[in-house]
């Protein structure tokens, strides 16, 4: 990945994913065609021709993600249920067609870039509608190709949406592969093609080389260093809407992830589902309206952060820029805090809300913040900053220990 194209990404840290379809209309998760055997007339009848989209403003998601403190935006032009989203010639099985009547990728990524912000485009290679993609209803997914020549028209169906999608919409700043199954499907001469259309184009690592960085998805496993890395999380327990999940995480526990997250230098790719009409749920809407919050006044630790091979501590996570060292406190240390872990020399403490100075003692790689007045009530987690005579550095190499990552 050259520097330039890696600079935006490496700053951003947050980002939102989209999963919308036609699958919201069912409520029950995007997995719902596959899951429940519908037969594609059935599908379309239930589910495709009812998605109306019709409060589809992504303009207001752009607006939603800006105010979050998001630097990215991610839809799902198709998933595994094979519903386009744009205006393909590839297959009358899209969202031109049937249901919106509405190219919903053109208002999405004019929207998005009216607002500043980066444009991700998600694409699934697996197509459940698709007559050549070995069996829609695996229990699992297919282990392989029914034949050659059902294999290579596949290849071509699912390469041509590609090049729609890489030529139809102006600069595409992200391509986010998934469902790259079965192998293998080819993907190099697909994604050298691509970086001619698109040459700034970030990749996922989920089609094969060339890409530009890799993903973890439901969990938080850092790449190696010097590898640009995303974990993709999502606020309750599915991507695409289900209307019986409630089971949010709240606002502390998206920060958390993102603190985490930024302290190896990932980024997080956070998913909502918005409702068949296109509105975003009330309850995820507050959530990251309380992220953003925080972020406004808490956020100078979080984008552009460094990685750090600083070790763990059961009060606070610590994340890295230039000499400063954050601490960020998810439990209350109460008056006086011990931070038994670099060996730099402190210079100042202060609060990051306020500026205020922190009373602190150092001795050798022990540092004490006195009379602490960390604002609990005011604060999902607060932040107090050292400012080191050079980068951090741990005073101990971290030894192997069941707490790591």
């Amino acid at each position: 990945m050259s520097s330039h194209k890696r600079d935006w990404f490496s700053n951003a840290r947050f980002g939102m994913f989209v999963h919308y379809g036609a699958y919201a209309v069912a409520g029950r998760g995007e997995w719902v065609l596959n899951r429940e055997n519908i037969p594609y007339e059935e599908y379309t009848a239930k589910y495709v021709e009812p998605f109306k989209a019709e409060n589809y403003n992504p303009r207001e998601w752009a607006r939603l993600a800006k105010r979050t403190g998001m630097k990215y935006v991610v839809l799902t032009t198709r998933h595994h249920d094979g519903f386009a989203l744009w205006n393909t010639q590839t297959t009358d099985f899209n969202a031109v067609l049937l249901g919106p009547r509405k190219d919903l990728v053109k208002e999405f990524v004019e929207a998005i870039r009216a607002e500043g912000l980066k444009v991700g485009l998600y694409y699934s290679v697996a197509d459940w509608h698709h007559a050549d993609y070995p069996y829609a209803y695996c229990r699992d997914w297919p282990e392989g190709w029914s034949d050659e020549a059902s294999k290579h028209r596949f290849f071509a169906h699912y390469t041509a949406q590609l090049k729609e999608l890489m030529t139809q919409y102006g600069k595409i700043d992200l391509l986010w592969y998934d469902g790259c199954l079965p192998k293998p499907t080819e993907g190099r001469e697909i994604n050298e093609w691509i970086y001619t259309v698109q040459p700034d184009i970030l990749i996922n690592n989920r089609n094969g080389d060339p890409y530009d960085f890799v993903v973890c998805e439901q969990t938080i496993k850092p790449a190696e260093p010097g590898i640009a890395w995303e974990a993709c999380m999502t606020l309750n327990d599915n991507w695409g809407y289900h209307s019986g999940d409630h089971n949010y995480k709240s606002a502390k526990d998206v920060l958390g992830m993102l603190i985490q997250i930024a302290s190896r230098s990932g980024n997080l790719l956070l998913n909502v589902g918005p409702l068949p009409s296109g509105d975003i749920p009330a309850q995820s809407v507050e959530i990251l309206e309380q992220v953003g919050r925080w972020l406004t006044t808490f956020g100078e630790g979080i984008y552009g952060t460094e990685r750090s091979e600083l070790m763990w501590n059961n009060m606070s996570q610590l994340t890295i820029k230039d000499n400063r060292l954050f601490i960020y406190f998810h439990n209350d240390p109460g008056n006086e805090f011990c931070l038994a872990e670099i060996s730099n020399k402190v210079e100042q403490a202060y609060y990051l809300d306020t500026g205020d100075a922190v009373s602190f003692e150092q001795h050798g790689n022990r540092i004490f913040l006195r009379d602490l007045k960390l604002d609990f009530s005011r604060y999902l987690i607060p932040c107090i900053v050292l400012e080191l005579d050079g980068k951090a550095a741990p005073a101990r190499k971290a030894e192997g220990f069941w707490i790591v990552d």
